[in-house]
């Protein structure tokens, strides 16, 4: 083998690593670029970069590309999203555990009482409170409340039954005698009593 054989094989082993490298650098390039950006036409732009300037072309991509993949967006993303869902104050219904809005006064899934009107303004207010925070109307308390209901509902409709029986007219069912008593209170600007 004479030297001249011997040089034509160092480059040629040369030529063949030099490309292997260019093709390989342009698929890195491809292939990073698209685990970066959604965008086909940056992932093409970014490859021909790399394949018409070679190591300058790799440079400049690696200056200009998306400093994060959309892996790693993606999951800041659903911490960032977490921490908010932990920053704002989840209230869950004692009785079953679904979710359930501030102002709720009664949970939908399970009818688990949440909270109590004020007799007032009508905003939902703590069942331990004893003032309406938002119009300073004194509460009546849950033991008191459910004590005074039955005699507030009872005595109108006692009232009703008996002007009924000194005017000889027929009874009237309790049902239709609390809805007319609903219906003077709406009127007359009184809230209407809650069941119990």
């Amino acid at each position: 083998m004479d030297i001249q054989s011997l040089v034509l094989a160092f480059l040629a082993f040369t030529g063949a690593f030099i490309a292997a490298l260019w093709l390989a650098l342009v698929i890195w390039t491809f292939r990073d670029m698209r685990s970066r950006s959604r965008d086909i036409f940056a992932q093409i732009l970014a490859a021909l970069v790399v394949a018409v300037l070679n190591l300058p072309g790799l440079l400049i991509y690696l200056m200009l590309r998306p400093k994060e993949t959309l892996a790693e967006a993606y999951e800041r993303s659903l911490e960032e999203e977490a921490l908010l869902q932990g920053i704002e104050e989840v209230e869950r219904c004692a009785g079953c555990g679904s979710r359930v809005r501030a102002d709720y006064l009664v949970c939908p899934s399970c009818n688990t009482k949440l909270k109590k009107g004020c007799r007032s303004c009508g905003r939902a207010l703590n069942l331990r409170w004893n003032v309406c925070p938002y119009c300073g109307t004194p509460q009546i308390s849950s033991a008191g409340h459910a004590r005074a209901q039955p005699t507030e509902a009872m005595e109108p409709m006692q009232r009703t039954a008996k002007r009924r029986d000194e005017a000889g007219d027929a009874p009237v069912e309790p049902l239709e005698a609390t809805q007319r008593m609903a219906r003077r209170r709406e009127e007359g600007g009184e809230a209407p009593v809650e069941a119990a």
